[in-house]
């Protein structure tokens, strides 16, 4: 994870999903593929954050019911919001990424235990 290439490849890919969530055509995220690249991907985060600390078993874990939590809460954030303001969806869909990123920053730039 530490070779520089991952870094840009992983930011590469989420910057393509930020993009692609906003598109009419882009399938629920409820849907079995996009549910299982959060999971796995929540799973992988959730490993690194606990090898670091030698909780690789427990992070994967947290990853995977972070990923699962987020995905079904932030779909129903989203839902619910977009109706309560009239049906529009790109500045619920913004909200959302702000807060995202907003708490991988600030999970990622915590000290580590």
């Amino acid at each position: 994870m530490a070779f520089p290439m991952t870094a840009y490849t992983f930011t590469a890919l989420a910057v393509i999903e930020l993009i692609a969530d906003k598109l009419p055509k882009t399938p629920s995220r409820k849907a079995a593929l996009g549910f299982t690249a959060r999971i796995m991907t929540g799973g992988l985060c959730g490993a690194v954050f606990g090898v670091t600390s030698d909780a690789l078993a427990g992070g994967l874990v947290l990853g995977v019911f972070g990923a699962v939590a987020g995905t079904l809460g932030g779909y129903e954030f989203r839902r619910r919001l977009v109706r309560d303001i009239g049906g529009r969806d790109l500045p619920v869909a913004l909200l959302e990424d702000a807060i995202a990123i907003g708490g991988a920053i600030a999970l990622a730039t915590r000290p580590l235990q």
